[in-house]
């Protein structure tokens, strides 16, 4: 699914996908047919190595992540790699640390940071207009993996991590809240649930299908559903509900930031509205252009009345990012290895959280820049 979405962006973007390579040769040929690829390599390795081929995106399992990017950064190839970074801190430190030193773009498709009214809400927020942010609550949730017979490889930890639900979809909604708001999330206490002990193995299935069960049962040890509590560097508090079994609820990330002057809340399954809570009312503000902040205005290519969605921010995400190999400068709020490793620092606390029951520090990278904080201001 994803590896759709990464073509097509680029193409959008009038890059050409030059190849693509999957876990087989003949995978690999029907992968190039589907998403319109100019050739079919191999292996990965062939591909990283090709002279023709200036960006390398990387869409595999998660566990082949950091090999794939390591071997591309060695190979002096700027790199777009899905999240997680890496299986655990050290590996993905390793690869923020390199791709840092190397002068490459390296990205993290932190995608949501790309709606307009995200940048709509980090304007006021960071302008000052809802004064200082108390509170940051919401929940990001999905029913794919609802039921027993549900399965995929993102279920196997030794394919896609110790943590599915958290570092899957709850890293985008903390990415979100921290780059929107300005704060870090400093500290966190967490609790896990798995619904199933056991699920019915298909880890070949396509994400978010609905394939009939087979295979034999095997024992799960990943969460399906995690609630956070967490505080900030700024002394916010905030809590999170993050599931991959509730039913009804497709792809729901939603998000409120509580300031002293205004609340404000948006909605990722209505991302043409960003609802503003003051004590004398409500507004509902409506994605135009014409009265959006300059860096909203950016993302935004419709006029008003025409939704825009999931799919535009990962063009205009891939737009940056080939803003910043053609110039060398990187446009302002695309998210970097550095937001990545911040990601996997935060999964491994929360698992920390949840195995000892006590509230746990997010640890930070001291070897950052003077004022590069991830997932506030590049």
């Amino acid at each position: 699914m994803i590896a759709a979405v990464h073509a097509r962006a680029a193409r959008l973007n009038g890059v050409p996908v030059t190849g693509v390579a999957a876990s087989t040769p003949e995978r690999s040929r029907r992968a190039a047919a589907r998403l319109g690829a100019a050739r079919a390599f191999d292996s990965p390795e062939r591909l990283i190595a090709s002279d023709d081929v200036d960006v390398v995106h990387i869409c595999a399992p998660n566990h082949l992540h950091a090999p794939l990017a390591s071997a591309a950064l060695r190979a002096g190839k700027h790199v777009v790699c899905e999240k997680p970074l890496a299986m655990d801190t050290a590996e993905a430190a390793d690869l923020a640390a390199r791709a840092r030193d190397s002068g490459l773009v390296a990205a993290v498709p932190f995608v949501y940071r790309y709606y307009a009214l995200v940048r709509q809400a980090r304007a006021r927020l960071l302008g000052g207009a809802a004064g200082d942010v108390r509170l940051i609550h919401g929940g990001y949730l999905q029913d794919w993996l609802l039921d027993a017979d549900d399965d995929n490889w993102r279920v196997d930890a030794s394919l896609g991590g110790a943590s599915r639900a958290f570092a899957d979809i709850g890293s985008h909604w903390c990415d979100l809240a921290q780059f929107a708001s300005g704060h870090t999330i400093v500290g966190v206490t967490a609790r896990t649930l798995r619904a199933h002990a056991e699920r019915r193995r298909a880890p070949s299935r396509v994400s978010f299908s609905r394939a009939p069960a087979a295979g034999s049962l095997a024992a799960v040890d990943t969460e399906d559903a995690v609630a956070v509590q967490f505080a900030t560097d700024r002394g916010a508090l905030g809590s999170l509900l993050v599931s991959q079994i509730s039913a009804g609820h497709k792809n729901r990330l939603r998000i409120e930031f509580d300031g002293a002057a205004e609340s404000l809340a948006f909605d990722q399954e209505r991302p043409e509205t960003l609802w503003l809570g003051r004590r004398a009312g409500t507004e509902l503000l409506v994605r135009d252009p014409a009265v959006l902040s300059p860096d909203a205005r950016r993302l935004t290519v419709l006029p008003a009345g025409h939704p825009e969605g999931y799919e535009r921010c990962f063009e205009a995400f891939l737009g940056d990012v080939y803003t910043a190999v053609r110039t060398g400068a990187a446009p302002e709020g695309m998210p970097t290895f550095d937001d990545g490793l911040a990601a996997v620092r935060l999964t491994d606390a929360v698992l920390r959280s949840a195995t000892t029951g006590t509230w746990t520090a997010v640890p930070t990278d001291a070897a950052l820049p003077p004022g590069r904080n991830p997932n506030t201001n590049p």
